[in-house]
């Protein structure tokens, strides 16, 4: 395994496999867990060589946010991909100029609801630094995980709408034994937090059992989620039922898929999750 500091050291370590190769890419934060490394092995099976990036991203975090004290644990994520298989690591220090950036992408519309809503300037943030990325490892593949589902949605969206040579490939949500979706900020929660977060994943297990057994009311559905997370005195920044690939607002559970979004406040820590709704059509 090789690890890059600079963009041009990354590209020079690249340029002799283009062509013959095929390259995965794997955009991460570090403070990695089972995870990435779940995005890791995806994109082992999908291309030659696999190019990991640990990079936390300042543009992606609003005011009174935790950049400062997002974990940054660079010497145990270069074993876990050392270990799972990776090929390259890019870690650079910055990739903006030190006046910051003058030039970014912005997000229309798609970054209007979910956490687009409460962190405004989130993802276009996320958007400006994969496009950085990309233009730098200029990947075959590129991996997200789909805990984030709007931003995979907005990423796929931002590959279709300029034209990147780029497959995106999402890959499914790694859950602890209890249901609980893993997260570099899980290590946030108090043992009593920990409990309490629990309910989120199971708010939305029950919703999909419901929607399996035939409830197709957006209202009802969300109703019954809500007194479980009342009960466990959380109070979400939102739960909604929305379009898989626009995003838009549902009312009622048909044969287009749709998936159901929550974030919390657990505490100081803020999670995300969300679960697709099969709802029968026959």
């Amino acid at each position: 395994m090789r690890v890059a500091h600079s963009t041009a050291e990354i590209r020079r370590q690249l340029k002799p496999l283009r062509g013959s190769k095929s390259i995965a890419f794997v955009p991460t934060m570090g403070c990695l867990h089972e995870g990435h490394l779940s995005l890791i092995k995806k994109a082992k099976e999908e291309a030659d060589i696999v190019v990991v990036s640990i990079y936390v991203n300042p543009l992606q975090f609003g005011p009174n946010e935790d950049l400062e004290r997002y974990p940054r644990t660079f010497e145990d994520d270069a074993r876990l991909c050392a270990e799972a298989g990776v090929d390259f690591i890019f870690h650079p220090s910055s990739l903006y100029p030190k006046s910051g950036p003058k030039v970014t992408l912005k997000v229309d519309k798609l970054s209007d609801c979910l956490c687009g809503a409460k962190r405004p300037g989130h993802f276009d943030g996320v958007v400006t630094v994969v496009n950085i990325l990309f233009n730098i490892i200029q990947p075959d593949i590129a991996v997200f995980g789909e805990k984030d589902w709007q931003q995979l949605a907005i990423i796929r969206r931002m590959v279709s709408d300029l034209q990147m040579p780029i497959d995106i490939i999402g890959s499914e949500t790694i859950r602890e034994s209890d249901g609980l979706a893993l997260s570099s900020r899980n290590r946030y929660l108090s043992e009593d937090e920990r409990i309490q977060a629990i309910t989120l994943s199971q708010a939305l297990i029950a919703m999909q059992a419901m929607a399996a057994d035939g409830e197709s009311d957006v209202e009802i559905l969300t109703a019954e989620a809500m007194r479980a997370l009342s009960d466990a005195a959380i109070s979400p920044d939102y739960l909604d039922i929305r379009s898989t690939r626009t995003l838009k607002s549902k009312r009622k559970l048909n044969r287009q898929p749709a998936r159901v979004f929550i974030a919390a406040r657990i505490g100081n820590t803020r999670l995300i999750d969300n679960m697709p709704l099969s709802y029968p059509t026959e």
